[in-house]
Formats: C-alpha cells, structure tokens, sequence
C-alpha cells in the first residue's frame, strides 16, 4: 500500500470518528509511522509502506480514533520550537501557554518558581532561554514530577531546576523574581462538556480543581507575596472568561502593574502583576 492510499483512508476513518482535523493528526500520524518529519511527508507520499509501518499506523489510527490526543500516541508535542515527551499523566502542552513564555521573557529573572508544573515545558523552557537562571516545580503528582524530569534532561536544564512533590505552596521554600502557572481552572460542571481527548485522555486533576475554577488563583494570589522578591513577577494562565476576576484577586492582594494578555483568537489568556 502507498503512503498516500493509508492516508486517504485514515482521514476517512477520523472523519467518521469526529475528529476536528482529521487530515492534520492523519498526515501527524502517518510521518510519525513512517520515522520522517511531518514537514516532509509531501515528498513520500508515493512510496510503498512496508508491513511494519502499516502496522504502526493502523495502531495509531485506531488510537486516534478513540479520541487519544495525537501527541500521547507519538509521545511529544513541539512547545516553544523544542519537543516535550508527553503521557496521560500530563496536560498536552498547548499552543497558547507560549504567550506566558513570550512575557516572562520579556524582563531578566534569576530564580522562578513553577507552580503545578505537569510536563515542565514552561519551566524548562524559560530556563533554556534563560540560561543563568534557577527554577523549582512544584506539583501533586509523582507521575507528573518523572515526566517533568525527563523533559528537563532532553532540553538539558536538569541541573539548574528541582522537582517538587507539593500542594500548592506548601513544600516551597526560598524567594523567587517569578512565579508563572497553569493551573487547573475548568469549573468541574465544565469539565464534563468537554471534547473526548481532554475530558477522557488528560489528567482531571490537571484540568479542574473542583465547582470553583477560580479557586487555584486566588490560593496563587494570596500566597505569592511569601515568596516573591520585591519587583517579582506572577504570570498565570487562565480561562478566557476569568480575565478580569483573577486581575482583581492580585489588585486585592497589592499587587501592581496588573495587565491581562490576550492571546491570538483576541481571547483573554494571562494574567501578570508585580509584586511592590
């Protein structure tokens, strides 16, 4: 079978699975069976599969068809221009937490403080970038924690961040210039109309604290002054609803310099303050 005949009939078969894109994760699925970069699938759409990768698809195919996100059946997901491993342990990295990448970097820090860090992407990402400095992730999960790891010895920061097993703040020691997070902030009412591959294939705990979404904030807002250096830095993640609620938990908390992001769909996405 060629490359392109597999592909014209898993498109068919996501498609009928109701898969958003199913072209994109076929075309994702068929470069990753075929060991070849998705950017250069185009040119090999013409060769004769062999029997082992025509095995491999099949399997990702049917995987995708059950709704599992693309990234946990290749095992990584492209955040901020470098691979992260991802599992069902972790959140899939999206796209729009890399505004929260862009403003961090925007001013120097040299000790940051991830707070629910999942697969470490923002942490090891901001301290590739920013070479000099030290970080501490924090989350609840241990199975989170081993992937955090994995992830920072590939982008090879594994000696300048430590992985913490903590609720919250509660096992964070020290003084930090920024704070950064994406923590869970679905209400659980929610969670329970979302789409199969966050609500079946993603960690709940990651997604929803519970009836109140808004609760990871205001704990984030009101315990960040222990530990943030004057001028320090927050910079969270949100909802696109929440934008103005979580603004004025930080306002209440003194907090100045209080600005909402947008991200590219013009959609409330995070919110930074400074600490006087």
């Amino acid at each position: 079978m060629s490359a392109q005949a597999a592909l014209v009939a898993a498109v068919r078969k996501l498609k009928a699975a109701g898969v958003a894109d199913p072209a994109r994760d076929a075309r994702l699925l068929l470069a990753h069976a075929m060991g070849i970069g998705s950017d250069r699938l185009t040119l090999h759409l013409g060769d004769e599969l062999s029997g082992e990768q025509i095995g491999t698809f099949d399997c990702c195919i049917l995987q995708r068809e059950k709704r599992q996100p693309v990234s946990q059946i290749i095992g990584a997901r492209v955040f901020f221009g470098r691979s992260f491993k991802v599992t069902p342990d972790v959140l899939d990295p999206r796209p729009e937490t890399e505004i929260l990448i862009i403003e961090a970097l925007k001013h120097p820090f040299s000790r940051v403080l991830d707070i629910g860090t999942g697969s470490g992407c923002i942490i090891s990402t901001l301290l590739v970038e920013q070479p000099q400095a030290q970080g501490v992730g924090v989350d609840i999960s241990e199975a989170a924690l081993a992937v955090a790891g994995e992830n920072a010895t590939s982008v090879g920061v594994s000696t300048r961040v430590e992985f913490v097993r903590s609720d919250w703040f509660n096992e964070v020691s020290g003084s930090f210039d920024l704070i950064v997070s994406n923590p869970p902030y679905i209400d659980e009412d929610e969670w329970q109309t979302l789409e199969p591959e966050p609500k079946d294939w993603e960690p709940k705990i990651a997604l929803t604290p519970g009836p109140d979404g808004s609760l990871p904030y205001r704990i984030i807002a009101e315990k960040a002054p222990e530990y943030l250096s004057k001028g320090g830095r927050v910079l969270v993640e949100i909802g696109w609803k929440q934008g103005a609620q979580v603004a004025r938990f930080f306002e209440n908390q003194g907090f100045s310099d209080v600005r909402i992001l947008s991200d590219l769909d013009g959609r409330d996405r995070v919110v930074c303050a400074r600490m006087i």
